[in-house]
C-alpha cells in the first residue's frame, strides 16, 4: 500500500470514530454566480487536519487564499490558518489556536485571547463557504442549535426542510436545508447531506453559489429556494414591522424640509390617509380632529425619504434602508429573476422595501466578465438585451467594464428609442468623452470619471486597476484642459454622476485593524462578524507613501465632487452597498466636501426624483403626494449627522420605526421612536377618560 492509500485509510478510520468529523478525504465544490462558473472551494481532510484551497475570479476580482485547519474530537478546530489575498488584492494571514484551556486568534481585523476549557467556535475573519459547514455542524451539536463563538457573539442554526438533489448522472442524494445566523450581518442558507457535510451554500454575502461539484445544474433550483425562505423570513417581518393605519395619520409639532428653498417650515402638522399626503397645516390652531392616529413629532424636522441611486438590491436590504429613511432605491445591476420576482412583491407590499427603480445590466464577454444580467455575444443580442428590459419596465440600462466600446453608440440610441436612460462604468479602453458623446445619460462611480483623466491609453479597468490607478488622483490638476473637456461635454449633454464615494472611501482608506471612519457612528451596534469584516484593508499597501498616496487621492475625490457640483453637474448620491448606513455617510462626505447640508439633502431627494422624471409625486412634502418622508430630532440642514438618527420613516404611507427595525435584525437601536396616540371607540373614550379632547389612548408604538 502507497502512502496516499494509508493516508485516506487513515483518514477514513479517524471519522469513523467522530460522528462529527467529516468523512469524505477530498471534497469539491463549485462556486457559480449568474449560471457561470467563477470559483472552487477544494476542501482535503487527512485525519484531523483539513486543507481548504478557495479563490474566486468574478468582475476583475476576488478572495484567493489556503487554509490550514486541525480538528479536536468534537470537530471543533483547534488550529486555523488563513493565507492568501482578500477581495481586492488585500493581503491576508489570518491565525487561530485553543491549546491547554486558551484560545488566541490574529486577524486583519484584531488580535485576542479568551480562556477557555474546551476548543471554542471561532468565526474566522477572512473565511471561505467551508467554515460555514463547520460552524453549522458545532451549533447543531449543542443544546438549542445555537453555540457561543469568537470572538464574541452566538451562532444558531435552524433545520427549514429536506430535499433530494440529483447530480448530472441522475443520482440522488437526500439533503437538509438550513437557515444559519449570527456569523454575519445576513442569514447563510446551507444544504447538508446525511453526513452533515457541507452540500451547498447560497445567499449571504457576494460569493454567489457554492454546490457540490457535479450538482451544478441545480443552482437554479436553489436560486428559487432562497427566494421563497427569505421571502417567507421577510414576509413575516414585514407584518411584524409594517405599521398600517386604517384612519388618517397626523404627524404633530415637526418642521418641513423644502428641498427646493433649503428652508424649513414653521411648525407644522401633516396628516397622511393611506398612502397620500392629505394636510400640512400650521401646529399652531390646527386641533386634531376625532378618529385619528397621533404621532408626536416633538419638534423635529420631516424630509423626503432618501435615495440610493446605486444599490444592488437584495431582500433582505430592504429593511435596512428603509430604518435609514431611505425610501427610493435605483438598482444599478442584478439577477434578472430574481429581481423579476422581487418587483411584485414590493408592489404589493408583501416585503419592506423602498421603491425601486431598475437597471437593466448588459455585460461584455471577457476572462473579466461580471456574473449580471446578460452577456451578449453580438451587437444583435446586446439590442435584443435592451428590448427584453424595456418590455419588463426597466427604467435604464447599465453597461459594464468589458462592453465593447463600439457597442455603445447603438445600443444607446436603441435604449432611447424604446424611452430608457443609459449609464455605466466607462467600458475599458473607452473615455468618459466618448461615452457622453455616445449617449450615456450618467456616469456610474466618481474613479470611472476619474480614471479616463488618470489612466494611460492601453491600461485595464476590467481589473482591480479601476481601484488602485486611483491612488494617482492626488496629483491631478482639476483646472487641466483635459479635466474641464470632459466637464464641459457633461454639462452640454445633461449626463449626471452618480458618486459612491462612500464605497471608494471604505476602499481606498479602510486600515487592517482599525475601525473606518466611514462607520464610527454605527459599527458598534452591529453583529461581532460584520464588525471584523469591515476592520480590514481592500488594497495592498505598500507602505507609509503608499498610505499618503491612498489619503490624498481620496481628498482629491471630495475636491472633484466639489468642482462637479460647482460646474452644474447634477449629481446622485449612491453607495454600492446595501446597509443603508452607506447612504447617510454619502450625504455627510459632500458636505465634507464642501456642499451645504441643505444642498446635500435637495439632492438626495428632490433632486435625484427630478432624475427620475418623478417630481410630480415625490420628492417633497406637499398636499397630494405620495407619503414617503423621515422624522428626525434637531435640524440636518445645520447638522447633517442628524438624518443619521431617523425616530420614523414613512413609506408610501406605511409607517416604521426604525429602533423596531434594528430590534429584529439584532442590531442595537440608535434612538427611540416617537410617541403615538390611536383613536379608541367612544365607549372606550367615555369609560377611560379624555385628557387630551381628541379621543386618544396613550400606546408606546402603535400596531
Amino acid at each position: 500500500m502507497n502512502s496516499i492509500s494509508l493516508r485516506l485509510v487513515l483518514a477514513a478510520l479517524a471519522a469513523a470514530a467522530s460522528p462529527t468529523a467529516i468523512a469524505a478525504p477530498v471534497e469539491q465544490l463549485t462556486v457559480v454566480s449568474n449560471g457561470e462558473k467563477v470559483g472552487s472551494v477544494v476542501a482535503t481532510t487527512d485525519g484531523n487536519h483539513v486543507t481548504v484551497d478557495f479563490g474566486i475570479d468574478n468582475n476583475g476580482r476576488g478572495a484567493k487564499h489556503r487554509q490550514e485547519i486541525d480538528l479536536g474530537t468534537t470537530g471543533v478546530p483547534t488550529q486555523i490558518t488563513v493565507n492568501g489575498t482578500s477581495l481586492m488584492g488585500g493581503p491576508v494571514a489570518e491565525e487561530y489556536r485553543w491549546s491547554a484551556g486558551k484560545a488566541t486568534w490574529t486577524s486583519q481585523a484584531d488580535r485576542g485571547s479568551a480562556r477557555r476549557p474546551d476548543p471554542a467556535v471561532y468565526i474566522v475573519n477572512d473565511d471561505n463557504p467551508y467554515m460555514l459547514g463547520i460552524y453549522a455542524r458545532a451549533a447543531l451539536a449543542s443544546a438549542g442549535g445555537s453555540v457561543d463563538v469568537l470572538p464574541a457573539g452566538r451562532v444558531t442554526i435552524a433545520k427549514l426542510r429536506d430535499l433530494k438533489i440529483s447530480g448530472k448522472d441522475g443520482a440522488a442524494v437526500d439533503v437538509s436545508v438550513y437557515r444559519l445566523q449570527g456569523v454575519q450581518l445576513n442569514p447563510s442558507y446551507l444544504v447538508l447531506d446525511g453526513d452533515k457535510r457541507l452540500f451547498a451554500a447560497f445567499g449571504a454575502g457576494d460569493v454567489g453559489t457554492t454546490i457540490r461539484e457535479g450538482f451544478e445544474k441545480d443552482v437554479p433550483t436553489l436560486g428559487k429556494l432562497y427566494t421563497e425562505l427569505e421571502t417567507e423570513r421577510m414576509g413575516d417581518l414585514q407584518a411584524k414591522l409594517a405599521h398600517r393605519f386604517t384612519d388618517p395619520v397626523r404627524i404633530t409639532n415637526v418642521r418641513i424640509f423644502d428641498p427646493r428653498t433649503g428652508q424649513l417650515s414653521p411648525l407644522s402638522h401633516v396628516v397622511v390617509m393611506r398612502n397620500r399626503i392629505t394636510q400640512i397645516m400650521p401646529a399652531q390652531g390646527a386641533p386634531a380632529a376625532a378618529g385619528e392616529v397621533l404621532i408626536d413629532g416633538e419638534g423635529g424636522t420631516l424630509y423626503p425619504g432618501l435615495h440610493d441611486m446605486h444599490g444592488h438590491a437584495t431582500l433582505e436590504s430592504g429593511l435596512m434602508y428603509l430604518a435609514a429613511g431611505v425610501t427610493s432605491v435605483r438598482d444599478m445591476g442584478n439577477d434578472n429573476r430574481f429581481m423579476q420576482a422581487l418587483l411584485p412583491m414590493i408592489d404589493t407590499g408583501k416585503v419592506a422595501w423602498p421603491r425601486i427603480i431598475p437597471s437593466g445590466f448588459i455585460e461584455g464577454r471577457s476572462p473579466f466578465s461580471a456574473r449580471y444580467g446578460f452577456i451578449p455575444e453580438t451587437i444583435d443580442d446586446a439590442l435584443k438585451a435592451v428590448r427584453w428590459y424595456a418590455d419588463r419596465d426597466y427604467a435604464e440600462i447599465k453597461l459594464y467594464n468589458s462592453f465593447n466600446p463600439d457597442w455603445v453608440k447603438p445600443v444607446a440610441a436603441e435604449a432611447h428609442r424604446l424611452g430608457l436612460r443609459v449609464s455605466g462604468h466607462v467600458p475599458a479602453f473607452d473615455t468618459p468623452d466618448r461615452v457622453v458623446e455616445d449617449g450615456y445619460d450618467a456616469i456610474a462611480h466618481i474613479n470611472q470619471l476619474m480614471l479616463g483623466w488618470i489612466l494611460e491609453p492601453g491600461e485595464d479597468t476590467r481589473t482591480a486597476l479601476r481601484l488602485t490607478a486611483m491612488s494617482r488622483a492626488g496629483k491631478l490638476d482639476l483646472a487641466s484642459p483635459r479635466v474641464q473637456k470632459t466637464v464641459e461635454l457633461m454639462k452640454r449633454h445633461g449626463t449626471a454622476l452618480d458618486t459612491t464615494a462612500v464605497i471608494l472611501e471604505q476602499l481606498m482608506l479602510s486600515r487592517a485593524g482599525e475601525e473606518p471612519a466611514l462607520s464610527k457612528d454605527y459599527l458598534s451596534h452591529l453583529p461581532i462578524g460584520y464588525q471584523r469584516f469591515r476592520k480590514r484593508s481592500y488594497v495592498q499597501l505598500g507602505g507609509a507613501e503608499s498610505d499618503a498616496d491612498y489619503q490624498a487621492s481620496f481628498a482629491k475625490i471630495l475636491d472633484t465632487v466639489a468642482m462637479m457640483h460647482k460646474s452644474g453637474i447634477r449629481l446622485l448620491p449612491g453607495t454600492d452597498d446595501g446597509t443603508g448606513f452607506t447612504v447617510l455617510r454619502e450625504l455627510e462626505l459632500y458636505v465634507k466636501a464642501g456642499l451645504t447640508p441643505a444642498e446635500t439633502l435637495h439632492l438626495a431627494t428632490y433632486g435625484a426624483e427630478e432624475y427620475l422624471g418623478r417630481t410630480h409625486q415625490l420628492g417633497t412634502i406637499e398636499r397630494g403626494k405620495l407619503a414617503d418622508f423621515v422624522l428626525v430630532a434637531g435640524d440636518p440642514t445645520r447638522d447633517i449627522t442628524a438624518i443619521k438618527r431617523p425616530r420614523m420613516v414613512v413609506k408610501d404611507g406605511m409607517v416604521y420605526f426604525p429602533s423596531e427595525i434594528y430590534t429584529a435584525l439584532n442590531i442595537k437601536p440608535f434612538t427611540e421612536a416617537p410617541t403615538v396616540r390611536k383613536p379608541v371607540t367612544p365607549v372606550a373614550i367615555e369609560a377611560a377618560g379624555d385628557p387630551v379632547g381628541f379621543g386618544y389612548t396613550h400606546i408606546p408604538h402603535a400596531d
